[in-house]
């Protein structure tokens, strides 16, 4: 069996992480595949870590693009071949005239679950602005959806399922920019790259509106590094790359902000 306890020192998602335990043991006994439900990012890095010390079993994630943020597991020993296709989701339309009742991710994850259907149970959900949004699911509640979902907001929608190369993805924007810093401190380059003040970014990694790597950072002085990915609730996500140090030994940063 696997070494439970271990596994689940220090995370802060321990439910989800016990799950995923729970169904790697499965997966160990039973030499076959076993699929967990879509998980969030922050899950998704614990969980990576935390397995990335086992030799018994891998993981294969996949959220039906590969942007996609809420991806399932794939988990299986490690003798066994393992690869996209067994990480089953499934992508439905949700297609209504919202020119003048418009939808906002909220609006739409609300609806689908106002159909009794759990959070867990749904990926990604891409607005497509006045015509509706398309959702990735796990296979298993595709009919069901057809049948319930048929009203988001005030409007009436057709739900169909569609094929994964139909989704509508857009590459997020990219701005490159590069800052020159004394230290590797989170405030500091966070600040410079989001544009906003070193007090105002204290407040927010304070009031724990910060993650890096997913992970909650609750002190302005943690240091950074290069291949660091710092997101902020409603302002977007930065990406530290490359870093090198000046003459006067302070830290030339490259970073990418992703609008």
């Amino acid at each position: 069996m696997l070494p439970r306890e271990d596994l689940l020192k220090g995370v802060e998602n321990r439910d989800p992480v016990a799950r995923v335990i729970d169904q790697a043991e499965q997966a160990i006994k039973t030499w076959e595949v076993v699929l967990s439900d879509f998980l969030s990012p922050p899950v998704l890095v614990e969980i990576q870590q935390q397995f990335s010390r086992l030799t018994e079993v891998q993981l294969l994630s996949w959220g039906g693009y590969p942007q996609a943020e809420r991806q399932r597991l794939g988990i299986t020993r490690e003798e066994l071949p393992l690869d996209q296709s067994q990480v089953e989701v499934a992508a439905l339309d949700i297609e209504g005239n919202f020119l003048f009742d418009p939808a906002t991710h909220r609006d739409f994850l609300g609806a689908i679950l106002g159909t009794g259907i759990v959070r867990e149970k749904v990926g990604d959900i891409i607005v497509l602005g006045e015509r509706g949004a398309q959702v990735i699911v796990i296979p298993d509640i595709v009919e069901f959806l057809e049948m319930h979902l048929t009203q988001v907001r005030s409007v009436p929608v057709k739900t169909r399922p569609i094929e994964l190369s139909q989704l509508k993805i857009r590459e997020p924007k990219k701005k490159e920019m590069t800052t020159v810093e004394a230290s590797m401190r989170l405030d500091a380059i966070a600040s410079a790259g989001f544009g906003t003040s070193r007090s105002k970014m204290a407040d927010l990694i304070g009031a724990g509106d910060v993650r890096v790597n997913w992970k909650e950072v609750s002190q302005s002085s943690y240091s950074v590094k290069p291949g660091d990915l710092i997101a902020i609730r409603g302002k977007g996500r930065l990406q530290v790359g490359d870093v090198a140090i000046t003459k006067k030994e302070r830290y030339r940063i490259q970073l990418t902000r992703f609008i």
